[in-house]
Parts: C-alpha cells; sequence; structure tokens
C-alpha cells in the first residue's frame, strides 16, 4: 500500500483527508500539519514516516518543499484559481450586506495571469495586492492588510495565509482564508491517484538486465588451470546472486561470460547504485570491461528484446556505459552517470528521415546530439562542446555537424574566439 504525505496547516489537511478517504480507501495517508510554513523544509528532509508522495494544500507549501529539495516528481499540490478570490468577494458581501467596492488581497509571486488580475478588478473600485516569495513572514503579510484597514482605505482583506486571516479577525478586520475550493481539492486528488497508478504499473513493469564479461574468450585461454576459470565463475556468480538478492530477482546464466537477471522496474530503478558498485566489482575481479544493457517492458518478451538492444549499444561504446532501452522505445545513455542522456531512437516522420539518410546520419546520433543539447540548454554549441559531452573525438564531431548542415538540420552562426593559436571555432546552432 502507498503512503501519502497530505502537508498543510491544520484546517487544510482535516479536509483534504476527508475528502480522499471518501473518493480512495486503498492508501494509507499521513498528516503532516504546520502552524508556519518553514516547517514544510524540516517535513520533507527528515519525514518522521517514510513516504510514497507528497500532496501539498497549496502552491506555497509545495514551493517550500522545492526549494529545500529540488523538483520531484512524487510532489503534488493542490491548485487554486481565481474563483477562490470571487468567492471571498461574495461571501464578505453577504456578511456586511453590501457589495464590497475596496479589498486587499496577498499571493504569491507570480500566481495568477495578468489577465485575471484585470478581470478581478473589473467589478471593484480599488484593489491592493501584495504579491510576495515563500520566504515572507506572516508578519509582513498582516502589517499590510492592517496599515491599509486603519487608513480607510479597504473594507475587507483576503489572505493565502491562514495565521494571517485568524489574526485579522481577531483586531476586527472582516477577512477571508482564500483556499481551494471543494471542487479544486477532488479534481487534484483524483488526478493523483490517477498518477499513483500509473506509477505503480510502471514499477510493476518487467526488467531484464543482462551483464556480459568482454572478452571472456581470451580470459579462459589466460586461465591455465580448469579450476582457476571455474574459481573466478563462482565468485562471479556470488556477487550477481547478492545484487539479485537487492533486487528481488532471478539470475539466469546464458553462457560464455553473459548472465540475464529477471525483476521488477521499480526494484532496478531504486537500486541503480548498487547494479552500478557490483558492475565495478565483476570488473575488477575478471579483469575485463563489462558491458550491462537494461530493458522495461510490459511481458518478458518485449523487456528481454529491449535488454538485447541495450547490450549491443553498451558494448558498442568506449566507455561500456550502462544503457537501459524504455518500453515507449526512449533510451537512457550512460545512466547514473552525470552525462545521462535520455533520447528517442526512432521516429515515424519521413521526410526528417531522408534528410539524415541523405546526410549520412543515423537517427541515433542526431537523437543523442539533440537530446544533449536541450538537456545543457544551449542556444549554440561548437564541436568541441559536443566531442566533450558526447565522448567523442573531434574530428568525428566535427564530421558529424558538417553533415546536418549539408541537409539543413544544423547551421553556422558565427565563431568563437580562441585564447590560444590556432584558427577561431565555428559555432552552430540546431535549425
Amino acid at each position: 500500500m502507498y503512503k501519502i504525505a497530505v502537508v498543510g496547516p491544520r484546517q487544510s489537511v482535516d479536509r483534504i483527508l476527508t475528502l480522499a478517504r471518501e473518493i480512495e480507501k486503498e492508501l494509507e495517508f499521513v498528516p503532516y500539519v504546520y502552524s508556519k510554513t518553514a516547517e514544510v523544509k524540516e517535513f520533507v528532509i527528515n519525514p518522521e514516516t517514510p513516504v510514497d508522495f507528497w500532496l501539498f494544500s497549496g502552491y506555497i507549501p509545495y514551493k517550500v518543499a522545492v526549494n529545500a529539495v529540488g523538483t520531484n516528481e512524487n510532489f503534488v499540490y493542490i491548485d487554486s484559481s481565481e474563483l477562490s478570490i470571487y468567492k471571498g468577494i461574495v461571501e464578505l458581501s453577504a456578511e456586511s450586506g453590501q457589495m464590497l467596492e475596496r479589498i486587499s488581497v496577498d499571493m504569491i509571486d507570480s500566481y495568477f495571469y495578468e489577465n485575471d488580475l484585470l478581470q478581478l478588478e473589473q467589478p471593484l473600485q480599488k484593489m491592493y495586492l501584495k504579491t510576495f516569495d515563500v520566504d515572507i513572514q506572516a508578519e509582513d503579510l498582516f502589517d499590510f492588510h492592517y496599515d491599509l484597514w486603519q487608513q480607510g482605505k479597504i473594507e475587507a482583506a483576503l489572505t493565502c495565509y491562514p495565521t494571517v486571516y485568524a489574526d485579522l479577525q481577531k483586531v476586527g478586520i472582516p477577512a477571508f482564508w482564500l483556499s481551494p475550493t471543494r471542487h479544486e481539492i477532488i479534481h487534484t486528488i483524483r488526478m493523483f491517484f490517477e498518477k499513483i497508478k500509473t506509477s505503480y504499473y510502471k514499477d510493476a513493469q518487467i526488467s531484464v538486465v543482462i551483464m556480459e564479461i568482454l572478452a571472456y574468450d581470451a580470459i579462459k585461454e589466460k586461465m591455465k588451470e580448469s579450476y582457476r576459470l571455474d574459481y573466478l565463475e563462482l565468485d562471479l556468480k556470488k556477487t550477481l546472486i547478492q545484487l539479485c538478492e537487492r533486487l528481488d530477482g532471478s539470475l539466469f546464466e546464458q553462457g560464455n561470460g553473459r548472465y540475464a537477471i529477471f525483476s521488477t522496474r521499480g526494484a532496478v530503478e531504486q537500486e541503480i547504485g548498487a547494479l552500478k558498485d557490483k558492475v565495478n566489482y565483476l570488473s575488477l575481479e575478471a579483469d575485463s570491461a563489462v558491458a550491462v544493457g537494461i530493458g522495461f517492458g510490459q511481458t518478458v518478451f518485449t523487456a528481454e528484446t529491449n535488454a538485447y538492444r541495450a547490450i549491443r549499444e553498451s558494448k558498442g561504446k568506449e566507455q561500456h556505459e550502462i544503457i537501459i532501452v524504455q518500453e515507449d522505445g526512449m533510451m537512457i545513455d550512460a545512466v547514473g552517470k552525470e552525462e545521462e542522456l535520455t533520447y528517442a531512437y526512432r521516429t515515424d516522420d519521413k521526410e526528417f528521415l531522408a534528410k539524415l539518410d541523405e546526410g549520412n546520419i543515423s537517427i541515433k546520433t542526431f537523437k543523442r546530439l539533440e537530446s544533449l543539447i536541450r538537456k545543457m540548454d544551449w542556444a549554440t554549441f561548437t564541436t568541441k562542446d559536443l566531442a566533450i559531452h558526447l565522448k567523442m573525438s573531434d574530428r568525428n564531431a566535427q564530421r558529424i555537424v558538417s553533415d546536418l548542415c549539408k541537409v539543413s538540420i544544423v547551421e553556422c552562426v558565427g565563431e568563437e574566439l580562441r585564447y590560444s593559436r590556432g584558427r577561431p571555432l565555428k559555432v552552430y546552432r540546431l535549425i
């Protein structure tokens, strides 16, 4: 059963839990309640209870969490629209017996688009808006609303912070807490649960890991006594069995230095670090490079086919990095390394394929180059950049770019001055 952390102030968490338990009864919810948003940082860094997913009551606690640990695909927040402001105006107007014309509103910076704010101002004489980032103190927001009230500039205040809302009410200022509507909460929860189910099916996909000790025949020739080879194979199998235990998988010996482990995608992705360590150990034990290909798929046949494709790619690379081929045809190059790249090695665009054929460039080579450029966010690049990051020779990089220029996929846009002697480097960009 997946555990879901629900993060927010007490009122929000209670409301979300009530609705979530009505919709989904097969998940376990763990409340993480804060009185100050700064507490969210500690929640995500050192959670008291380990959880699989995090559901935040709004954008503010979500942003605090992202600032603390970085972007995480398992973080989801309940979005709130400008409807909450309209709701606040209507409710406060009903309480006062007349339509409000002057209000103050606080909201996180850039949360609504400018057009949304213009629409909100139309039915009002004056709307005082304060935007802020997640590091603001609640006292600053209270002072913003209180000062306007003292000057007689507003009739009511709308705030994103429950503590500010409570403090405004204590001093007699008509206030409304801007929080997601019931519809927005239910909509987000349902989408969130669909994401969890998708993640479950993804983790449950079959994974085949193929490892091959290269130059195995040469190793056998070096072993003058057959027992030495037997001892080596025993050591290798012991290491692989230990890896199987980590992956909760099954080991199959395919002969001549090749082994296959059948497991699940979730287990393999979680233990990539352990896999890399075992591969390095195998390489040292056998005194040989080890190629690794991993295939994911809905069926054993698909996963195994993808694994064989991945091992061929790994064997063809100078560094023999771990290669993954996913069920959707995406390839992950240099898995677990800083230079890791994800790209498609096929395309249905016949016109584009014709261009690549004319330039004598494979779709895989172009997709690797394109993925690197997107990952590094390069507006322009040099052949030196490509050679360094794709671990190829300068000459090979120059040939590839030259061929791409001939078929108008890449164009030269200038030159880069060099501090050392020699011709300046040409600067290119994707068209």
